[in-house]
């Protein structure tokens, strides 16, 4: 890679950081706040440990949400329904997941299979109808994430429902059932972490889950169909590549890693699906697998720069230097600067590799004559 290409690949997220703080601190002063005052206070808390967890514990549903709608990303198909999938896969896994009682790794892998399956099979059912009826996914997904909730709502409170007289949630998962933290790990390392804050253990198979995408798109068979379906679909169906079961390939995929989604809170803290589950991971898996341009490194990058922003949100309440909504703002600009950024970035290579082409045409001419 040559020095403008690494220029070029670093432009797009540096200068949305840049200009997220540049719009930030205009919105700080417009509200009469000092935006200085207000980033060092998020510097200095989001530096302690317990914030760090925070903001790790944070990033792992992002972070699994994000590559989920990646696969689909990677054949131009928007999986806008992670929201419905991982919803979905929750409340049937922590179901389940409270029936047995079982040896503790065979009881967790159990619970992560029946969300992985529910996620798959639910996201296959608008790649089957892209496929035969020629439905927009966007468009049917948006739809399934509507049923969703309400199926979910439903199945709460006339089937897995604990105590209907609270409207809490299903049984909560026994002990065997439940992902051991990290802490002890973690301290060998650091100092002890306090304040009641552990260290998730889903974070491992976040770390999984990006190694698998990795060698899934650009290691295999499958991933090598996805790509060029979605680079050309016109050209890979004439080399071999079947359109239709490639596209429900690619959503059924997507699904069962969005059905990994809520596994970190209900694997690691609530031990439940109840009325506390944590809604919109989906929608902001787009923003971060947009921020991260599909890359699972990117994606991590993308997540902790979300999940820090979340983390230290919390903390401008109770200092006053900022209104919390700032890290909002943060968020918003951050994404849009990233978009535009990477489709400029996407024109000056055009550019640079058609003037290149022109270059060496003219110096073949040249030789000939």
């Amino acid at each position: 890679m040559t020095r403008r290409s690494m220029v070029l690949a670093a432009a797009a997220p540096v200068a949305s950081i840049g200009l997220a703080l540049v719009v930030s601190s205009i919105v700080l002063l417009a509200v009469g706040s000092n935006p200085v005052s207000a980033y060092t206070t998020m510097m200095e808390y989001g530096t302690r440990l317990e914030t760090v967890v925070d903001t790790l514990n944070r990033a792992t549903p992002l972070y699994i949400s994000a590559v989920a709608v990646a696969i689909g990303f990677r054949m131009n198909l928007f999986n806008i329904g992670v929201e419905g999938q991982y919803r979905l896969a929750a409340i049937v896994s922590a179901y389940v997941g409270a029936q047995l009682e079982l040896w503790g790794p065979l009881h967790v892998l159990i619970i992560v299979v029946v969300a992985m399956s529910v996620g798959s099979a639910y996201a296959a059912i608008p790649g089957v109808l892209k496929v035969t009826r020629g439905v927009n996914e966007v468009i049917s997904t948006i739809m399934l994430n509507a049923i969703s909730v309400a199926l979910a709502s439903y199945l709460l409170v006339e089937w897995a429902i604990d105590d209907e007289s609270l409207n809490t949630g299903t049984e909560r998962i026994s002990e065997s059932g439940r992902m051991p933290d990290l802490n002890r790990f973690a301290e060998i390392f650091t100092r002890e972490i306090g304040k009641g804050r552990e260290l998730r253990g889903f974070l491992l198979v976040a770390i999984v889950v990006g190694i698998a995408y990795h060698v899934l798109i650009n290691r295999t068979r499958i991933g090598f169909d996805l790509r060029a379906t979605g680079s050309n679909p016109f050209a890979a169906h004439a080399s071999g590549v079947p359109p239709g079961r490639t596209i429900v390939i690619a959503m059924a995929l997507s699904g069962l890693v969005a059905g990994l989604v809520s596994l970190p809170q209900i694997l690691g803290d609530t031990y439940r699906y109840d009325n506390n589950f944590t809604a919109q991971l989906g929608f902001s898996g787009i923003a971060v697998a947009l921020v991260g341009r599909n890359h699972p490194a990117g994606i991590a990058v993308g997540a902790l720069l979300f999940g820090f922003l979340d983390s230290v949100a919390v903390v401008l309440d109770f200092s006053g230097d900022a209104p919390r909504e700032i890290v909002t703002i943060m968020q918003a600009v951050i994404i849009f600067s990233v978009v535009v950024g990477y489709e400029v970035v996407r024109r000056i290579r055009a550019t640079d590799e058609a003037r290149a082409a022109a270059d060496a045409l003219a110096s073949r001419s040249e030789v000939a004559a």
